[in-house]
C-alpha cells in the first residue's frame, strides 16, 4: 500500500495545470486570519492526499564536514569554527546498514547527504553504488550532493536514483546575505539538470535567517513557479549553529512558520511539503498545527545531518495520539 500510494501522488501532480504565482498574491495568503489560511489549506490538502498519513523519510550524513562553501547557518563549513569534525565518505557497508535500520523503524525514504560543493566523479562512483545497494532494499532514494556538474544526474538517474535534493534556501533577493560563495542561479542549474534527467526534485528552504515575510513569499514563488513544482518541498525552521555567523539570530515566531506550511501547501498541491530541520524544537501541538496546515512528511529518526531530530518513540507516539499512519 505504502509504494502504490507514494506512486499514485507522483503520477497525479504530473497531470495539475501549473499556476504561476505573484509574490503579492503570496503576501496575501500570509496576511490572512491563521484560522482561514489553514482552513484553505487543509481543503486543498485534502483533494489530493489522505489527510491522515504522513511521509517518513530518513536522513544520513554520509560525508560531513569540510565543505569549501560559507552558507552561513551550516556548521559543516570549513570557514566556520563549530563542534562538526571533517570526515570521510562513509564505508558501503555502513550506509546500508543505517538504511535497513530506517526501513526496520518505518521509513520509506532513505535520504544521503555529502558535504561538497560537488561531488568529483570518483566519489560520485561510490555514491552511485549506495543508491544502487538502497534501492535494492525497497526504499525510496534520495541524496543532497551539491551542485553536479554535466552527465552527473544521468548517472545518478542510470543507478536509480528517486529525488534529487538541492534547496534554493531563500529567495534571490536575500540570497546574498546568507551565501556569497555560489549564486543562487549555480543552483537551479542544479535543479535543471536534475530535472531533464529524470529524477524527481526535492527542494526547499530555511526559514528564519533574518528575511523579511516578503523574502518567504518570494521563495514559495520561485519553489511553484518552476517548470514543475518540487515533488518534495522541505521547510526547515532555522538551528542557530555555535561558531555560525547566525548562531545568535532570534527565533522565529511559530505562527509565521505556521503560515509558511499553508502557503506551500496551497501553491503546490500535489507536493509532499515537509517538516525538516527545527522540528526536535517544536512541540507536539505545534507539529500538529503543521500537518492540519498541509505538511505530510518529515525526517524520522534521532540525527538529521548535524542537528538532532526528535527521537522515533516520541514521533511514534505522536502519530498514535493523532491516529495518522506512515507510507
Amino acid at each position: 500500500m505504502q509504494a502504490s500510494s507514494l506512486a499514485a501522488v507522483s503520477s497525479l501532480s504530473s497531470s495539475v495545470p501549473a499556476r504561476r504565482w505573484s509574490v503579492a498574491e503570496v503576501l496575501a495568503l500570509y496576511e490572512l486570519p491563521l484560522m482561514d489560511l489553514i482552513w484553505q489549506a487543509q481543503g486543498v490538502h485534502r483533494e489530493y492526499f489522505d489527510a491522515n498519513a504522513i511521509q517518513r523519510s530518513t536522513l544520513l550524513s554520509v560525508k560531513t564536514g569540510g565543505c569549501s562553501e560559507d552558507c552561513s547557518y551550516c556548521s559543516q563549513s570549513a570557514r566556520y569554527d563549530t563542534d562538526t569534525e571533517r570526515e570521510r565518505l562513509m564505508p558501503l557497508d555502513e550506509v546500508l546498514a543505517a538504511a535497513q535500520a530506517a526501513k526496520a523503524k518505518g521509513a520509506s525514504r532513505f535520504c544521503m547527504g555529502a558535504a561538497w560543493k560537488g561531488p568529483k566523479d570518483n566519489d560520485l562512483e561510490r555514491v552511485l553504488d549506495m543508491v544502487r545497494e538502497v534501492k535494492a532494499i525497497g526504499m525510496q532514494t534520495c541524496v543532497t550532493l551539491g551542485m553536479l556538474k554535466e552527465g552527473q544526474a544521468e548517472k545518478l538517474k542510470e543507478a536509480g536514483l528517486d529525488y534529487y535534493n538541492h534547496n534554493l534556501d531563500t529567495d534571490k533577493e536575500f540570497y546574498g546575505q546568507v551565501i556569497k560563495t555560489h549564486t543562487q542561479d549555480d543552483r537551479l542549474d542544479t535543479l535543471e539538470q536534475v530535472r531533464d534527467a529524470g529524477i524527481n526534485v526535492c527542494s526547499g528552504g530555511i526559514i528564519g535567517m533574518g528575511e523579511s515575510r516578503k523574502n518567504r513569499a518570494g521563495l514559495l514563488v520561485q519553489l511553484a513557479n518552476l517548470p514543475k513544482a518540487p515533488e518534495s518541498v522541505p521547510i526547515n525552521n532555522l538551528v542557530p549553529i555555535p561558531g555560525t555567523p547566525l548562531a545568535e539570530n532570534d527565533a522565529l515566531d511559530p505562527f509565521e512558520f505556521v503560515r509558511t506550511i499553508a502557503a506551500a501547501r496551497i501553491m503546490m498541491p500535489t507536493s509532499w511539503v515537509r517538516l525538516s530541520a527545527g522540528r526536535q524544537q517544536m512541540s507536539d501541538e505545534l507539529q500538529t498545527l503543521c500537518f492540519l496546515a498541509g505538511a505530510n512528511s518529515m525526517f524520522y529518526g534521532d540525527r538529521l545531518l548535524t542537528t538532532d531530530n526528535p527521537d522515533v518513540d516520541r514521533d511514534d507516539a505522536l502519530f498514535a495520539r493523532l491516529g495518522v499512519k506512515a507510507v
